[in-house]
């Protein structure tokens, strides 16, 4: 069994979702928008497939890195694959990205699931079969009846209380917003949303606002008067030295990091630095599955939890397998996006939630994604 063709279909759908300057994602009309599908095919007829944005999977990307790798290999190989897909990143890392690195090393996970007909996450060594899940919000918006005030923070998460999440995380005000960000405001949002929710719920921030070292302080000692459970990217993470001074004058748990390079070589150094108190990962961040699965186990030799970034197959496929995580990142969400309704690409969501709060890992084979390919090759806007 070798990799034959390694294939990349850029399609049309719509969402309701749009980015602000600053990339960040807020409601809207309906509009047109396109996505990446990459496909990996094996001389048996196998084919794996993961999603993502078409710009980390270029033409001249995918021709002379991957393909480059991948071609005439046993896909069961995926560990010496991915070395040898990451060593070209020297020198070209601004066009070989870990993000590119991780939808292939997802679509050829998928593929080794789809072979032997079982879930990504039982080949990887299941723990669980389902996980509770905490809301994550879209970031402030100014939107009337949206996320534009404490008080609609407060009602919305009443709402996500009752539709069952076990726990809510905020992402408050950032720029493009012309008066954020703002300590004073984020804490009112997230007192009003303690007040909401009361004493025993789960409460983290995401506040992702490159504060300075003192704004994150007063920010950090407001939510320990609140009982929240995690402080997440307040600073800058390319910092790792003011994060190590900021887990250290806190009793709240910080988290990270979340965005800052170096997939788990330097994860590991935030652990040993005490730059953290939970350690983060993600498939997107740190390069694929494989890279956040020995993100994971490096926490646990240290008794650290490690709990993982963004929603999606590939992050229930590391979820499933690891023992040190607590917790499903779903969203992000947002009172005028109904996020259990799936994109066209998709038959149904790989997350649905149950009504214990809890999402079911997916039992299909493979990463466990339902795709509508009829959609897909209907809505072709380039094949490579």
């Amino acid at each position: 069994m070798e990799i034959t063709d390694i294939k990349v279909r850029v399609f049309r759908h719509k969402t309701r979702k749009h980015k602000d300057s600053a990339g960040h994602s807020h409601p809207g009309p309906l509009r047109d928008t396109t996505q990446a599908m990459i496909t990996i095919s094996a001389s048996d007829g196998t084919q794996g497939h993961a999603f993502g944005a078409a710009e980390a999977m270029r033409p001249h990307v995918i021709e002379n890195y991957v393909k480059t790798v991948y071609l005439r290999q046993n896909p069961f190989d995926r560990e010496r694959l991915w070395h040898e897909l990451a060593h070209w990143q020297r020198g070209s890392a601004d066009q070989l990205t870990d993000r590119t690195l991780a939808l292939a090393d997802m679509a050829l996970h998928d593929l080794i699931g789809r072979h032997l007909d079982m879930p990504v996450h039982k080949l990887l060594g299941g723990v669980r079969d389902r996980i509770p899940a905490y809301a994550s919000t879209m970031c402030g918006d100014e939107l009337e009846g949206g996320l534009a005030t404490p008080e609609d923070y407060a009602r919305y998460a009443e709402w996500l209380v009752q539709r069952g999440y076990k726990a809510i995380k905020l992402h408050t005000w950032m720029p493009p917003v012309s008066w954020a960000p703002n300590v004073k405001a984020d804490l009112k949002a997230c007192a009003a949303v303690r007040e909401a929710v009361g004493p025993d719920m789960p409460l983290m921030l995401d506040a992702f606002h490159w504060y300075d070292r003192l704004s994150a302080l007063e920010l950090g000692r407001g939510l320990e008067k609140l009982g929240y459970y995690w402080f997440e990217e307040p600073m800058d993470e390319q910092s790792m030295s003011s994060y190590r001074w900021l887990a250290s004058q806190l009793d709240i748990p910080v988290i990270g990091p979340e965005s800052a390079g170096g997939k788990y070589f330097n994860r590991a150094e935030w652990i040993v630095s005490r730059a953290c108190d939970v350690m983060r990962t993600g498939v997107i961040d740190v390069g694929g599955i494989g890279a956040a699965i020995k993100t994971a186990s490096l926490a646990e030799a240290f008794g650290i939890n490690c709990e993982v970034h963004s929603p999606g197959a590939g992050s229930l496929a590391v979820l499933g397998a690891i023992k040190n995580t607590t917790w499903y990142e779903r969203g992000l969400l947002h009172p005028f996006i109904d996020y259990d309704e799936p994109p066209e690409y998709l038959n149904a969501i790989v997350d649905p939630l149950d009504d214990d709060g809890m999402v079911p890992l997916p039992c299909g084979p493979g990463l466990g994604e339902d795709i509508n390919f009829d959609y897909i090759d209907d809505n072709l806007v380039s094949t490579q």
